[in-house]
């Protein structure tokens, strides 16, 4: 099954840089092979949020959300089972300082 893991933090890094160092945990999971994609995003200062409303586009500048915590990557993997999914994420440094949301894609 295939899950969607999202990296997120509030801003906050812990005191070595090292520590946030995802490559150690890339590596591990792409010899794994359970790891399928995955990328850092760029910061929510860069992002647009767009609604359509009446059949007017509205663009905002920035993130929507007004919180401290924020999307900063993801993770595609395939995983036996959401305990499989919760052990792999549960590897990631950013749990350490910061959080992993583990989502199954929707199956029919």
């Amino acid at each position: 099954m295939k899950y969607l893991l999202l990296v997120v933090g509030d801003g906050t890094e812990p005191a070595d840089p090292d520590d946030a160092d995802p490559t150690p945990w890339v590596d591990e999971m792409d010899g794994r092979g359970v790891r399928l994609l995955g990328e850092r995003l760029a910061d929510p200062a860069d992002a647009v949020t767009v609604r359509v409303r009446d059949g007017e586009v509205l663009r905002i500048d920035g993130p929507f959300a007004e919180t401290k915590e924020q999307i900063g990557g993801f993770d595609i993997i395939e995983a036996a089972d959401l305990d499989e999914a919760i052990a792999i994420a549960a590897k990631h440094p950013v749990t350490r300082f910061g959080m992993i949301e583990v989502r199954p894609f929707w199956q029919p």
